[in-house]
């Protein structure tokens, strides 16, 4: 379920970089990629290149190092 530390989203964009900032500014959050809004999985396509360019993009772009 969605609250104030847990967001689901259907795939990956690099607008998602909101929720990150967002939960890194606060008392942090799980982002979970693959699943729709009432969290039911969906799934996601090339799920080991989105593993290595999502925290790629969240250190280069954000400054942050997450799990």
């Amino acid at each position: 379920m969605e609250n104030q530390t847990v967001e689901y989203k259907e795939n990956w964009k690099d607008e998602c970089l909101k929720w990150v900032c967002a939960f890194a500014n606060s008392q942090g959050g799980v982002l979970e990629i693959g699943k729709n809004d009432h969290g039911r999985i969906v799934g996601v396509n090339n799920p080991e290149k989105l593993l290595q360019d999502i925290p790629n993009k969240i250190r280069n772009l954000l400054g942050i190092v997450c799990d």
